[in-house]
Order: C-alpha cells, then structure tokens, then sequence
C-alpha cells in the first residue's frame, strides 16, 4: 500500500510556479507534433507532404484553442451545468480546474475539420495523425491526475492500493494508472502499428482511437469514483461512460463507412 505524498507543484518560484498538470500539457502537445511530422512524412505522397506539413505546424496553435475551449465548454455541460448557470463568471476561472477530455475532443475535431476545409486539405489525415499522437499526451494527462490526487479510484483492499491523505485515510484503486496504462500506452501501440502500415485506408485510425479509447475508459470507470456532483446516470452510468459508450457508436459506424469506401493515403 502506498501513502500519497506528491506535490502538484513542479517547480515554485514564488512569483511563479510550473504544475505537474501544465508540463503534462506542454510536453503531450510539443511530443504529439513531433511524432505527428514524423508519421506525415511516410503517410502522405511526396506532392503533398510539405503541404500537410507546413499547415500541421499551423494547425498546432489552432488545437490548442479548441482542446481548451472544447474541454472547457464540455465540462460545463456534461459535468457542472447547474453550478456555471448558478455563477457564470466561474466559467473563466479555468486555473481553478475542470476539463473534459470528451469536450476537449469535440473541439479538436471541430477545429480541425473548419481548419481543413479552409486549407482545402483533407480532414481525416490529420485527425489520424491526431488520434495516433493524443495517447502521448493522455499517459502524462493521467500521471498529473495522480499527482494531483484527483479523479481517484474506488475503496479497495488490493496489494498496490493507495491512500490519498488530501481525501481521505481509505485505500484505493490508483484508477489514473489504470487509465494511463490503457489509455495512454496500450492505445499508442495500437494506433502506432496500425498507422505505419501502407495499406491503412484513411480515417481507420481516427475511428480506432474513438473505439478503443471508449473501451478503455468504460472499463476505468469501474474502478473509478463517479464525480460527486453528478454521481452515476439511472444508477450505474457514469458520465465517462456514457459519452464513451457514444464514442464506441460514432467510431464503429464511421469505421464501417470508410472501410466500405476504401479511401487510400
């Protein structure tokens, strides 16, 4: 059993800190973009590389806009709407927390298909590229939630519990391993195999991303407390489950879709 002592705080300056949480950001983001470059390189054709390339380091400012907004607004709404209506000048106060990776991907893929359609490149390449990299940034997203001790697991009396002194003396699952385990490293060797393979019609990764991540976060949430603002939807849902299970649905039927359209790299 272990006793959680970490400090969210990176490193303090006193008239200026780093947390955990803004590296983990930062380092997803700059890694992402560097893999992504990478697997443009062998996916695309050599006419239209440095296209793709010299819009995807374009592209980069523009998802950091949505991830923030789209996890911003997402969280309002899947998670705390009653409290915003209630005080909405808190909705600006993100350094107080509350994101929503499901609203965050909503506006990755918003702001990547209106970025797209202007550049008159192809959507699907890029958000493939996207789906392959995000894992990068899920795995240290996940590690900064528990060093954080947030979004913490389930009572339990397994050999690797952990106590989380900031709320309370009981043992629990460390659930943010679990989903940076499968989350982030699990899904990364998935989608990494299966974009550098030549045959992989475009978009296959984007729906895999949606269908694996779903998966993976349902069966976390089991070992996951629901969020106490909300609690579980008809008594056994969990928010995180239920918009996962929607992702399971939108990625197998797009799935189904393109493989019937045979797009091609």
């Amino acid at each position: 059993m272990y006793i959680h002592n970490l400090d969210p705080i990176f490193l303090d300056l006193g008239f200026f800190e780093i947390r955990w949480y803004s590296l983990a950001y930062i380092i997803g983001i700059l890694s992402g973009w560097w893999l992504g470059k990478k697997i443009l390189t062998f996916r695309t054709n050599s006419s239209e590389t440095t296209s793709y390339e010299i819009e995807f380091d374009n592209l980069i400012s523009y998802l950091i806009i949505g991830i923030i907004i789209g996890g911003r607004i997402g969280y309002i709404i899947f998670y705390n709407l009653s409290f915003y209506i209630q005080n909405p000048l808190d909705i600006i106060k993100i350094w107080e927390g509350g994101m929503s990776f499901h609203g965050g991907l909503i506006g990755v893929i918003l702001t990547t298909y209106i970025f797209s359609y202007k550049k008159k490149l192809k959507s699907l390449v890029y958000l493939d590229i996207i789906s392959c990299v995000t894992p990068i940034g899920l795995f240290f997203g996940r590690v900064a939630n528990f060093i954080n001790a947030e979004l913490y697991g389930k009572p339990t009396d397994v050999i690797w519990a952990v106590i989380f002194p900031v709320v309370d003396e009981i043992p629990r699952h460390p659930s943010q391993l679990y989903e940076a385990f499968l989350e982030g490293i699990v899904l990364f060797l998935i989608l990494i195999f299966k974009i550098f393979r030549s045959k992989t019609n475009t978009g296959v990764c984007s729906c895999l991303f949606l269908i694996f991540y779903g998966l993976f976060r349902i069966f976390s949430e089991l070992f996951r407390e629901p969020d106490i603002q909300i609690g579980y939807i008809y008594n056994f849902l969990s928010m995180g489950t239920f918009l996962s299970l929607i992702m399971i649905v939108l990625g197998a039927a797009l799935l189904i879709k393109i493989n019937k359209n045979a797009i091609k790299y």
